[in-house]
């Protein structure tokens, strides 16, 4: 991973930060998709308590050359501004980006209940369980194109590191393994 691309995000009254960064990670994670990509990366340098109005697309510069010709943002590029590929500065930094579930979930209490590893009269103990031990990391909220549900992609980032670690990303850019360049 040698270069970036940076997606600002430019909301509006229209169209709030939230549901844009949304909108235009999951354009982007089509696309991701259809190039089969397992080798981009993805970072959101200005995470804090919330992902930020910045995607950071990494990867070589065929790849995300690649990615910027199949004009991947559609009706939504009236709302970014999209740097163009750029070589990774040689101070980075190298960390990990990627997905935290919770392991306690309503639906896995359903199951549990369902097949009996759970009493009904434990369910209680486990939900205030569930809820005590939430995630509070910044999210995605995601919408499946095959049945248009939606779902939370909760966003971890890991250790900064002094180099990098080779690795496949998932077709939303993340890994548990891989790191990305990580750099302000």
């Amino acid at each position: 991973m040698k270069h970036y691309i940076d997606v600002q995000l430019k909301p509006d009254e229209e169209m709030r930060e939230n549901v844009l960064l949304n909108k235009v990670y999951t354009k982007l994670h089509k696309a991701l998709c259809t190039m089969k990509a397992t080798d981009i990366g993805v970072s959101f340098p200005q995470y804090h308590v919330k992902l930020g109005d910045v995607i950071r697309i990494h990867g070589s510069d065929d790849k995300l050359a690649e990615l910027q010709a199949m004009n991947w943002l559609g009706g939504l590029a009236g709302y970014c501004g999209v740097g163009d590929v750029s070589p990774i500065p040689t101070q980075a930094k190298f960390r990990t980006v990627s997905r935290i579930q919770s392991n306690m979930t309503e639906s896995k209490s359903r199951r549990l209940i369902k097949r009996g590893s759970l009493p009904p009269e434990d369910a209680k103990q486990y939900k205030a369980k569930m809820f005590s031990k939430g995630l509070d990391n910044p999210y995605l909220e995601l919408e499946s194109g095959s049945n248009g549900h939606k779902h939370r992609r909760y966003i971890q980032l890991g250790e900064l590191l002094d180099n990098p670690v080779a690795g496949e990303f998932d077709q939303f850019g993340l890994s548990k393994v891989a790191t990305v360049p990580w750099f302000e």
